[in-house]
């Protein structure tokens, strides 16, 4: 499965205001490995940024000023993006955002025609409701390792968003970039299968006690009752068990 992990910044909150996209981060990820590939640029927004806005994302009217505009960068984002499913945090805002510059493009439709999307905040409410659920409380909840926010960034949001997802969604299955461990081995499906050394330590096994040997036989006797005779456990073959008993 093919998603994007998504993020941008912005001149401000609104884009019905005239608010613009400067700056979108994405990430490809595979299967739930991160593949190495990504899609940044910082834009122009041929406006200024709104001083509560730059306090965010620390991107100056100065420092956008020689970026490319969105309508140089379209083509190359939405061939990135099409056909993936986005993961975003908040998606609504940044959906928006982007259905407003390709609306000022014109004949680009909207986002919906070309991806779905995944909002990691919906879930995180719906996982946690009555917490904080915005990123950073995310990153403590998860244990996600910490990074230099003192300004947001694209790019930067949306690695943490990767990790944060994963977590969210069953653990880290990895976020090695496309790297590879030397001489390690993978299933059918790429997953890296980890061989444990041979010189471990072995489990300690702990027999049951008398008390839970009758137990057992007294829940096998219901068993019998119930199925006439016909308990499977009956059929099993004792003597691993009973190699491990002595």
């Amino acid at each position: 499965m093919r998603q994007i992990v998504l993020d941008t910044e912005t001149t401000g909150i609104d884009p019905s205001q005239g608010h613009r996209l400067i700056e979108i981060g994405c990430l490809e990820m595979v299967n739930r490995r991160l593949t190495g590939r990504s899609f940044h640029h910082y834009l122009n927004p041929e406006r200024e940024v709104d001083p509560e806005a730059e306090r965010v994302h620390g991107l100056s009217n100065a420092f956008l000023a020689d970026k490319p505009l969105f309508a140089s960068v379209a083509d190359e984002f939405l061939a990135f993006v099409r056909g993936a499913e986005l993961i975003i945090h908040n998606a609504p805002f940044d959906i928006g955002f982007l259905d407003h510059e390709l609306k000022r493009l014109g004949g680009r439709g909207q986002m919906a025609d070309i991806t779905t999307v995944l909002d990691t905040l919906v879930m995180a409410r719906s996982r946690h409701p009555g917490q904080k659920n915005n990123l950073d409380a995310l990153v403590r909840r998860y244990e996600v390792a910490q990074r230099d926010r003192a300004y947001h960034g694209a790019l930067l949001d949306a690695e943490i968003l990767a990790d944060v997802y994963l977590a969210m969604t069953g653990g880290q299955v990895g976020l090695s970039l496309g790297s590879s461990e030397s001489g390690s081995e993978t299933d059918d499906d790429g997953e890296m299968i980890r061989r444990l050394p041979a010189s471990r330590q072995r489990l300690a096994v702990i027999p049951a006690s008398a008390e839970e040997r009758q137990r057992h036989e007294a829940k096998l006797q219901q068993l019998d009752k119930a199925a006439a005779g016909a308990c499977l456990w009956r059929t099993l073959d004792p003597s691993p068990m009973l190699e491990k008993e002595n």
